[in-house]
């Protein structure tokens, strides 16, 4: 056997001379294709991600947020009657945005995609707070923003104002689980084309489908992305009956504050670099196993017991809202949290963080569902998805059951003429995710004739913590309205006490309702009865006032839940009075009918 010697490896000197050009040249083209990659955006006029919002109105106050893709030197807003006024921004990056193969961005086609793997998307947030604004006096504003190479980019002129006093008139736009859904944007436009300017939104969750993908709030190339529909900046054709019709959403949230809930859609699971982000985001995990989790391995993991480490590690091994939070405002008394409470005119609008991870009904052997695990993940409990487990406790002696109590029994509250309160999921429904009952999921074992065992869920009905716990709070404060969404349809209840129950979440798109001969997805043979129709929790829907709609027998339907007829409420203060309208999709040129209408505080 030969062994090789040092001398061996001795390359003639003419060869490493050849090779010293190659390194050089090699280096020189990595340094050509880094000038060139950061020389190309500059060759473009820099442009904003996003038109501006408003956010948290105050007395005399309000905040205007927008996005670039560029840190950039300066960015501001000018205001007043000759834009004679301008304010600095506070720049932040966004530090969860990303794209992947599924994201639908810039010109490729479906199947010729930009992004192999999740890929950081690098997105920066400027914010404004406007001062000494004269309340119900509205004035125009235009945000800047410059860019590195001192290229500017203004957006167009927009109005604002600061929060309405008590008395103002105001009209409030109800709605819900937008998700880029096929409707959207017809609804948005709608909207405008239907009551005018709104005063403002009230968005009772799932803003998008995958929170931490950038393209879904800001560019999705099927024109349907969550800020162009509000912005009037969308693109999403539609076809009905062989017809297309473009829709381009409502300009809306450039002129009234957003209020939104977080809904099961706001929320991500495990954080990883290689999985899809549709696979992170259906990956969550309670926390309180993940913080087991690490226990068991603290040593290999944390071997100095860095606190800081342990607390980031468990969040990426469970679940968060980070994209969400980043990218709106709450307010300061919020103190990190999703629920929040804050006073808009005649109003007191309490958000509560009230939804679960949404798992399928489906009782097959490879559904990591709702009521069962998987069996090929039995011994894996790594992988187990721990059925519909919650977010945020809103159980009795919860934190965030006392804080409302502290909110029901504040002056803001109680001086309040209207009293609404605004969560995701659903406390009463004729739709399919308002089973099973709320509540923490009770882990069963079985074992069959043969020995196999398999892990399933069960949901004790008596347990159910929004009407246990909640709904007695509610009753006894006041609050003469919950708007909620998640089942993609309209219908409304009203409880013995006088609450009115509102779910305005047919934007794009429905499930359908459980009613008449229409049963859920429910199981059989656990311990538990699950309600296969009707609202589960005892209350009958109340059919539409105006122009109900009537089922092949003519009877009248208590709900809509239609993929053709796309809903939006409006609540108006000066009447105390919540009306729906519909649009019929497959007539481009019909009118929007207004089919229900209630008073709040009324039986």
């Amino acid at each position: 056997m030969l062994i090789p010697t040092p001398e061996s490896f001795q390359i003639p000197s003419h060869s490493l001379r050849r090779l010293r050009v190659f390194v050089l040249l090699f280096w020189l083209s990595l340094f050509s294709i880094a000038v060139l990659a950061l020389a190309i955006p500059m060759a473009f006029p820099p442009q904003l991600l996003s038109d501006p919002f408003v956010q948290l109105p105050e007395d005399n106050a309000i905040r205007v947020v927008w996005f670039t893709e560029f840190p950039g030197s300066t960015h501001s807003v000018s205001y007043g009657e000759d834009l004679s006024h301008t304010v600095g921004a506070t720049t932040t990056k966004l530090s969860r945005t990303r794209e992947d193969a599924r994201s639908r961005v810039g010109k490729q086609t479906q199947d010729g995609q930009i992004y192999l793997q999740p890929t950081p998307r690098q997105i920066w947030r400027h914010e404004a707070k406007l001062l000494d604004l004269e309340p119900g006096k509205r004035i125009p504003y235009r945000v800047s923003s410059t860019r590195e190479d001192g290229r500017s980019v203004s957006s167009d002129i927009f109005s604002l104002t600061a929060a309405p006093t008590p008395g103002t008139p105001t009209k409030i736009l109800l709605t819900s689980d937008h998700q880029l859904m096929p409707m959207t944007a017809a609804n948005l436009q709608k909207v405008v084309e239907t009551v005018g300017r709104v005063d403002a939104v009230f968005l009772a969750g799932d803003l998008v489908n995958i929170p931490d993908r950038a393209s879904e709030w800001f560019d999705d190339n099927r024109g349907s992305a969550f800020f162009p529909n509000l912005q009037g900046r969308g693109h999403y054709q539609l076809e009905k009956n062989n017809i297309k019709t473009l829709y381009k959403g409502g300009k809306i949230i450039q002129y009234a504050p957003l209020f939104t809930a977080a809904g099961n859609h706001e929320v991500m699971g495990r954080f990883s670099e290689t999985k899809s982000l549709k696979e992170q985001f259906d990956n969550s995990f309670p926390r309180e196993i993940a913080a087991e989790f690490y226990r068991e391995q603290a040593e290999q993991l944390n071997p100095k017991g860095d606190l800081a480490f342990r607390d980031r590690w468990i969040v990426d091994n469970s679940f968060n809202t980070e994209t969400y939070r980043e990218i709106f405002n709450f307010p300061e008394t919020a103190n990190g949290e999703n629920y929040y409470a804050v006073t808009f005119g005649d109003i007191r609008l309490v958000v509560l963080y009230i939804t679960n991870m949404w798992r399928s009904p489906r009782l097959s052997a490879n559904t990591k569902g709702r009521y069962r695990e998987r069996e090929q993940d039995l011994d894996k409990p790594e992988n187990w998805g721990h059925g519909q487990h919650i977010f945020e406790p809103i159980r009795k002696g919860s934190p965030q059951y006392r804080w409302l109590q502290t909110e029901l029994d504040s002056d803001a509250f109680k001086q309040a003429k209207y009293k609404i309160v605004m969560f995701h999921h659903p406390p009463h429904s004729l739709g399919g995710n308002v089973v099973p009952p709320y509540t923490d999921p009770v882990r069963r074992f079985d074992t069959d004739a043969i020995g196999r065992i398999s892990v399933r869920y069960e949901y004790p009905r008596e347990n159910d913590y929004i009407i246990r716990d909640l709904m007695p709070l509610l009753e006894t404060a006041g609050v003469q309205l919950v708007f909620f969404g998640h089942s993609h349809l309209w219908n409304r209840f009203q409880s013995s006490g006088g609450i009115h129950f509102l779910e305005s979440s047919n934007v794009g798109n429905s499930y359908g309702a459980y009613w008449g001969e229409q049963r859920r997805e429910v199981p059989d043979n656990y311990r538990e009865n699950y309600a296969a129709i009707g609202d589960p929790n005892g209350l009958q829907p109340i059919a539409p006032t105006i122009a109900p709609l009537l089922d092949e027998r003519g009877r009248v339907q208590p709900y809509i839940a239609s993929n053709d007829l796309t809903v939006f409420s409006i609540l108006e203060t000066d009447k105390g009075v919540v009306s729906s309208y519909y649009f019929d999709t497959r007539e481009p040129e019909s009118e929007v009918v207004k089919f229900d209408e209630f008073e709040l505080g009324r039986f």
